[in-house]
């Protein structure tokens, strides 16, 4: 592609923009990474070949190589665009909430948090298709690489943050709505053995404190937070903050958008009874 077309390519698409200027800042920052930072953005001309180089080259093994698993993903974003679209939502999700993370660039390249995640969104396109082991593939090699292990089944909307994002579990019929954050060793599991709709549904703007488990089909309502190491075991009102084994209601959400604004401190002054 020549330069004025690849310049245009990447003026209709912001994000992109961004994270390639990023990249060619942290080159000179820091030149030892220069070969990987090329070969995995500067080489590409859009956001989606980016990240289709990247998902394959992060989970090739001996059993799958990395031309299939790219040629995979390129298929699954062409056939859906909202997986990049919430690909880019994702990365903008963590640059405004974690503050650990000072560019975009940084989820395509070292967060695993987001990198699970987009490889979750590759692998319910697979399961929604109706290959059903390939989705498997997908899955057991995101929990083998990243310790997270959410089931190709389950529905995640956009805007996703899960910070740290070790050992987190989503079953098979869970549903995270948009906006939501979730710090490390979250559970949103099923009880018994049933094989319906067991798992939780998370309204949008949910903010889910490292080590909560939210377990069975209840209903999380939207901009709720969930204190860390809450179990959560029945529905939860929208806006309201719940703690403790089982967890309860100790008051409302304390502002508009709790998994924007990542506050976890949770304070029992007015608490439900």
């Amino acid at each position: 592609m020549r330069s004025a077309d690849r310049h245009s390519v990447q003026s209709l698409d912001p994000v992109w923009e961004q994270v390639v200027a990023e990249a060619r800042e942290a080159i000179g920052e820091e030149p030892l990474l220069g070969g990987m930072i090329h070969t995995s953005i500067l080489h590409h001309d859009t956001i989606g070949k980016a990240l289709a180089y990247r998902f394959a080259q992060r989970l090739a093994s001996s059993e799958m190589s990395e031309q299939i698993l790219r040629e995979l993903a390129e298929k699954a974003f062409t056939a859906d665009p909202e997986i990049v679209q919430a690909a880019r939502a994702d990365m903008v999700a963590i640059l405004d909430r974690d503050p650990a993370c000072s560019r975009l660039l940084q989820p395509m390249l070292f967060f695993k948090g987001f990198q699970a995640v987009l490889a979750y969104r590759v692998g319910h396109w697979l399961w929604l298709a109706g290959r059903r082991d390939m989705a498997y593939f997908v899955q057991t090699r995101v929990s083998e690489l990243y310790g997270v292990d959410i089931h190709p089944g389950a529905r995640i909307g956009r805007g996703i943050m899960i910070d740290h994002a070790h050992s987190i579990v989503i079953g098979e019929t869970a549903v995270v709505g948009d906006n939501v954050s979730m710090l490390h060793s979250v559970t949103l599991g099923g009880t018994g053995k049933q094989d319906d709709d067991r798992h939780p549904k998370i309204g949008n703007g949910v903010l889910i404190g490292a080590g909560a488990k939210v377990l069975g089909n209840i209903s999380i309502g939207h901009c709720s937070r969930i204190a860390a190491g809450s179990v959560v075991l029945a529905d939860i009102p929208p806006m309201k903050t719940v703690a403790g084994v089982p967890a309860r209601i100790v008051g409302e959400a304390g502002c508009a958008q709790p998994s924007v604004t990542m506050d976890q401190l949770v304070g029992v002054k007015g608490a439900e009874d």
